[in-house]
C-alpha cells in the first residue's frame, strides 16, 4: 500500500543546520592559486592550491585567509552557481592570516557577519567551505572552547581563536564559521595533524576591523622598535626587589643597527619589563603594544640590565615594512 503521508518532518536540529547554511553557501566561494616559482617554461615548478572564502560586499569584495593567497600569481574563483572569475588582491595581513580578494561578478549573495564575542563554548556552529576541492561541504560541531592563541606563519600570536569541533579539512581555509542563525562568527582557518576535532577559527569581530585596514591601506600598519627577543622567566626575588607585578619579560638577544632600539641605547642581554607605560609579559604581549598610532611618538621603555640596574630609556618606534 502506498505511503501518502510524504517524508517525516526533520528533527528541529536538522531543519536549524539546514536553514543556516542554505542562507549562508550561494556567499561561499572556491579560490583557486597558482603560486609560480622560477618561471619554467613548462610550468613544472608551479605551485598551486585551494581554499575557500565569503562573498561580504555586493561589489565583489571575497574574506579569505592569508595563507591561500599570499603570493598568488593567479587567482581564480568559483560561485557556488558555477561560474568563475579572476579575482585580484585587495589586501593580504600574514600577522592575522586574513586576506581580501575581489572578483568583478554581477548578482552575487554576501555573507551576513555576526558577533563572535557572544559566542559560548558548546554552542552549535557549523563550517562551509571545499576541502578538498569538494564545493560548498557542511560540518557541524560545537565550540569547543574560546579564547585559544595560534601562531600566524609570520610569527605573530593570533588571540581570540575559536577552537571547534566542526570538521576541517586542507581547502576549508578561508570559508565560513557560521551560527545557527546563519551568521558568520568566524573565519576558519587551521587544524593540528593528526589530532581530530580540533580545528580553529579567527574569531569574525577581529577579521572585520583587519579588513577595515586591509580595504584603506592595502595592509595593517604596525611599527617595530628593531630588536629580536625572548621571553623568560624573572625570578621572583628580582621582581619583588623592583616591584614588579610580572612573572617574565622580553630577553633581547640580539639588537638591529641603526634601528629605533640601538638609537635608544638597548643593549643586547637587557630585559624588557615595560613600553610605554605597560607591563610587558612577554614577546607576544610587546608585539601588540606595536600598533600604528605610536610610529614617530617617543615612548618610556623600561630594562633591568644584568638584572642588577633597572634603566629608563626613551624609544622613537618606526613603521614596519613587514
Amino acid at each position: 500500500m502506498e505511503d501518502k503521508t510524504g517524508p517525516a518532518p526533520l528533527d528541529a536540529y536538522s531543519q536549524t543546520v539546514i536553514d543556516a547554511a542554505e542562507r549562508v553557501m550561494p556567499s561561499v566561494v572556491r579560490i583557486d592559486v597558482n603560486k609560480t616559482g622560477n618561471g619554467t617554461e613548462n610550468g613544472a615548478d608551479r605551485e598551486g592550491g585551494s581554499g575557500s572564502g565569503m562573498i561580504f560586499t555586493p561589489d565583489g569584495m571575497v574574506l579569505t585567509n592569508s595563507h591561500v593567497v599570499h603570493n598568488a600569481k593567479h587567482i581564480e574563483v568559483a560561485l557556488l552557481d558555477g561560474r568563475k572569475y579572476r579575482a585580484h588582491i585587495v589586501g593580504d595581513d600574514p600577522a592575522t592570516d586574513v586576506a581580501v580578494i575581489r572578483i568583478d561578478a554581477p548578482d552575487v549573495s554576501i555573507v551576513r557577519f555576526g558577533d563572535s564575542q557572544r559566542l559560548r563554548v558548546g554552542q552549535l556552529v557549523i563550517a562551509i567551505g571545499n576541502p578538498f576541492g569538494f564545493q560548498c561541504t557542511v560540518t557541524a560541531g560545537v565550540v569547543s572552547a574560546l579564547g585559544r592563541s595560534l601562531r600566524s606563519q609570520s610569527g605573530r600570536l593570533m588571540d581570540n581563536i575559536i577552537q571547534t569541533d566542526a570538521a576541517l579539512n586542507p581547502g576549508n581555509s578561508g570559508g565560513p564559521l557560521v551560527n545557527m542563525q546563519g551568521e558568520v562568527v568566524g573565519v576558519n582557518t587551521a587544524t593540528i595533524l593528526p589530532a581530530q576535532g580540533i580545528c580553529f577559527a579567527l574569531g569574525v569581530n577581529t577579521a572585520k576591523l583587519v579588513v577595515v585596514e586591509l580595504l584603506k591601506e592595502g595592509k595593517v600598519r604596525r611599527s617595530y622598535l628593531g630588536f629580536a627577543g625572548q621571553t623568560v622567566p624573572l625570578h621572583r626575588r628580582v621582581a619583588r626587589y623592583y616591584n614588579l607585578d610580572l612573572d617574565n619579560g622580553v630577553f633581547v638577544t640580539s639588537v638591529i643597527k641603526n634601528s629605533p632600539a640601538e638609537r635608544a641605547g638597548v643593549l643586547e642581554g637587557d630585559l624588557v619589563v615595560e613600553f610605554n607605560g605597560s607591563l610587558i609579559t612577554g614577546i607576544d604581549d610587546l608585539q601588540k603594544h606595536l600598533v600604528i598610532d605610536v610610529v614617530g611618538k617617543k615612548c618610556p621603555l623600561v630594562v633591568l640590565r644584568h638584572f642588577t640596574e633597572k634603566v629608563a630609556l626613551e624609544v622613537t618606534p618606526e613603521e614596519s615594512d613587514q
